[in-house]
């Protein structure tokens, strides 16, 4: 195995192009885990954990989040969305919120991967480069199956980027504790008044993050009707609807962490209780 250290996104790309079988290191929180278990066993690694370009982040209505940004700092600083930094507060261990980056997680393509349906409901675009240039791809069309995504082997993750939202938006996750574990459904809930918006995204419960269409429309239509700029507790049929709505988008599976039908169920109870928290924040 060989490494090569990168300290600016050109030498890495240079590296990306060059050399076939290229394995990208940022905080290794999953690469080691694969390794480990022998799963994979990498010819060449490029480590792009000094690359400072990619440990920018900045908001101006417009949030751009650099593939270094830990979770560390989106918990400790503004992160841009309300509903990531509750995503990111419980993954792992402080040990590992301090490594662990956005880009791995885009890296990964894990449809567990807990900051993956928030960028899904905020309808986030992950910005790819590589030595023929720069492309923008929604999330919505990054992610083609469970750790598989668009990008190329010359193509590395350099930011997430996204509008604001503005504040009533809301991630959950059921697990077999309340941190370090890996979800067995995961929603984020995005309500952009400003934009007449609604997001939802699934985790954890398909082959790939799943936005949960019909929900949006009824989450919108109940909006519309109490008015976008009126914050209101829907009533509990509503809510009930809603959860059961998101919970219908899902193509679970039944696994060592919990069936499919588990899976539906608490889906619909996380849906309804996101729902009317979230309709009540102005």
């Amino acid at each position: 195995m060989s490494v090569h250290i990168g300290r600016r996104i050109d030498d890495v790309l240079e590296e990306l192009s060059s050399a076939k079988d290229t394995t990208i290191l940022a905080g290794g929180t999953d690469l080691l885990v694969e390794i480990n278990f022998g799963r994979i066993r990498p010819a060449h690694i490029v480590a792009i954990d000094r690359v400072d370009e990619l440990k920018d982040f900045s908001r101006n209505g417009h949030v751009r989040m650099g593939a270094l940004v830990t979770y560390t700092r989106m918990v400790e600083d503004e992160s841009g969305s309300v509903a990531l930094q509750e995503a990111a507060r419980p993954i792992g261990s402080p040990q590992i919120r301090n490594v662990a980056t956005i880009g791995g997680n885009l890296g990964t393509c894990s449809p567990a991967g807990d900051s993956l349906p928030v960028l899904a409901a905020l309808e986030a675009t992950v910005v790819l480069r590589s030595k023929k240039g720069e492309r923008r791809v929604p999330f919505a069309q990054f992610m083609t199956g469970p750790k598989k995504s668009v990008r190329r082997p010359d193509e590395l993750i350099v930011a997430a980027e996204w509008d604001e939202a503005g504040p009533a938006q809301t991630f959950m996750k059921v697990g077999t504790r309340n941190a370090m574990v890996i979800a067995v459904a995961g929603l984020a809930l995005v309500v952009d008044r400003a934009r007449r918006r609604v997001g939802v995204g699934l985790g954890s419960c398909g082959p790939t993050i799943i936005r949960a269409t019909e929900a949006e429309r009824f989450a919108a239509g109940l909006l519309e009707e109490a008015g976008w700029d009126r914050p209101g507790r829907p009533s509990d049929a509503a809510a009930k609807e809603f959860g059961r709505l998101a919970a219908g988008a899902a193509k679970p599976i039944d696994d060592v962490r919990g069936t499919a039908a588990y899976r539906r169920h608490v889906l619909a109870v996380m849906g309804a209780r996101a729902i009317a928290r979230v309709a009540v924040i102005s």
